[in-house]
């Protein structure tokens, strides 16, 4: 199986099945001398774990990391790093039942075409607990983001039809730990308590009426400088893309006004240029979400991701069997009946590892970049 690697300068390969002995990443070309340690890790592997809310998996994991390599006395070497979080709570015989047939909104008949055998104990690789890997890889990137002062903040927007009222540039003026602390200390990873209140109730029904429930997830980068991404295949917008698309609940992708756009007019949709008061560059407006010709233009990235319901629900579904007869079926076992609140953290990982990539690509990108560094007086 290919495709499990990510990343050209700040490469990493995940491995591992959802019910299989663990989940594992490997990270190859992350600069030595970062200090780095378990907690700094674990602190986003709890954000994704499940078991936490009524409206996560009941399934109990701690989702333990143990680092195993690229780092000696608390420092990273430049060597390649080497993470794994075992699985302490398998149930396979909950899935046992679905190796007979495929399962409405799953993987399962598109990974038996394509291998000609699937992991049918929560999916294989194609389960939302590959993304643990993901999730451990993105707080290393994350940390050297931070040494940089480029921070990501990402958060519920929306779960079904009920959408938070501001807008990213207005969450941008409140105090960015106030609204970290809001976000992550409620369920749902929303920061407005009134739309989190409505959403819960939206939840709450769907549960009863033994169904799920979709959202999008929205991502704020702040402090990359103008000059990230390249102008044609690798544009910064097209490798967040593909990084968030590779999440496997994720539908849609777009970055400023993203679709809004379409029904917008020139006029309206350009972002005008000043000069602030510092005497630097900047916009009036961020139609364009930080992004012109796919390279960053120093304002804020903003961009949202759709994420489609969970597949797995306890009504009555028609699909067919591996024997290729028409059967109705109730799925059972440990599921989310929302994957958004836990998919926030998998979104701010996958784009800490495709900006710090990015970042390092583009050392290269100007003489001047490279003088600064090896140029002897």
């Amino acid at each position: 199986m290919s495709g499990s690697t990510l990343g050209t300068h700040f490469k990493i390969s995940t491995w591992g099945e959802s019910h299989g002995t663990g989940i594992g990443v490997v990270i190859d070309g992350c600069p030595a001398g970062v200090e780095l340690c378990e907690a700094d890790i674990q602190t986003y592997l709890d954000r994704r774990k499940p078991g936490q809310t009524p409206y996560t998996s009941p399934r109990q994991e701690a989702d333990l990391v143990h680092l195993q390599a690229g780092v000696f006395d608390g420092k990273t070497t430049g060597t390649p790093i080497s993470l794994v979080i075992y699985n302490t709570n398998q149930k396979s015989r909950d899935y046992s039942e679905i190796a007979s047939y495929y399962r409405p909104g799953h993987a399962d008949y598109s990974f038996d075409a394509k291998y000609g055998f699937r992991d049918y104990r929560g999916g294989g690789r194609s389960s939302g607990r590959e993304t643990a890997g993901r999730v451990a890889a993105g707080a290393v990137a994350a940390k050297i983001l931070s040494h940089l002062n480029i921070f990501i903040l990402t958060y519920t927007r929306a779960i079904g039809p009920v959408a938070i009222t501001a807008t990213a540039d207005q969450l941008l003026q409140a105090k960015r730990s106030s609204l970290i602390q809001q976000i992550r200390h409620h369920p749902l990873q929303m920061p407005d308590p009134q739309a989190a209140e409505k959403a819960s109730h939206y939840l709450d029904q769907c549960i009863r009426n033994k169904d799920s429930a979709g959202g999008i997830i929205e991502a704020i980068i702040t402090g990359l400088p103008a000059g990230i991404g390249e102008p044609v295949f690798d544009k910064l917008d097209a490798r967040l893309a593909a990084a968030i698309l590779s999440i496997g609940a994720v539908k849609g992708f777009e970055v400023g006004s993203g679709f809004l756009a379409a029904a917008s007019t020139g006029s309206n949709n350009n972002d005008s240029y000043t000069i602030s008061h510092s005497g630097q560059i900047q916009k009036n407006s961020n139609h364009a979400g930080g992004i012109l010709g796919g390279i960053s233009d120093g304002s804020p990235v903003i961009f949202r991701a759709a994420i489609k319901p969970t597949p797995s629900i306890a009504t009555t579904q028609t699909t067919i069997n591996t024997s290729g007869e028409e059967i109705s079926v109730c799925i059972t076992g440990r599921h989310d009946p929302v994957i958004v609140p836990r998919a926030v953290v998998v979104v701010e990982a996958m784009t800490a590892l495709t900006v710090l990539d990015l970042l390092l690509a583009n050392m290269g990108a100007k003489i001047d970049y490279l003088e600064k560094i090896y140029k002897r007086p």
